[in-house]
């Protein structure tokens, strides 16, 4: 789906999160970042895979990543979701698709035998220089942190 290859440079992107605050990617620089998309918040599929991830998230910092998450969702359902699952990394709220359009990853897709636009579960593993070190197409959303950290 993503043009994106291992080892380009990560787009830079500017949205604001779930309480409001501008996100860049800028703001991760000398860190590794954990940015996956998901197709809805409130979704048991991506509460899986954000409930993973935060079982998981003093792991991701002792590595030394960070973690973010971003879909089209509004910061009012973004937050919901964050309080309902004590969800500690922040979420964008790219209801615009701009970020979600910069990695490539809402497209045509199928589910039921419907065909309709959204976005492919994606996620990138970028470096403390901006470099993306890996991307996982395939997520599974009940183990994602294993297919992160191993």
């Amino acid at each position: 789906m993503t043009s994106l290859k291992i080892g380009d440079k990560a787009p830079e992107f500017e949205a604001k999160d779930n309480k409001g605050n501008i996100i860049k990617l800028s703001d991760y620089a000398g860190k590794k970042l954990v940015l996956f998309f998901y197709p809805k918040a409130s979704t048991p599929g991506c509460t899986n895979e954000a409930c993973d991830l935060r079982d998981n998230y003093q792991t991701f910092l002792a590595k030394g990543y960070d973690v973010l998450g971003a879909s089209a969702d509004s910061a009012k359902r973004q937050q919901n979701w964050i309080d309902k699952h004590e969800l500690p990394f922040p979420l964008l709220a790219d209801e615009e698709k701009a970020v979600i359009e910069a990695f490539g990853v809402w497209g045509p897709k199928k589910f039921m035998g419907r065909e309709y636009d959204g976005i492919h579960r994606t996620t990138f593993i970028i470096d403390e220089n901006g470099v993306i070190e890996d991307i996982i197409s395939k997520v599974k959303t009940k183990a994602h942190a294993a297919q992160i950290l191993d």
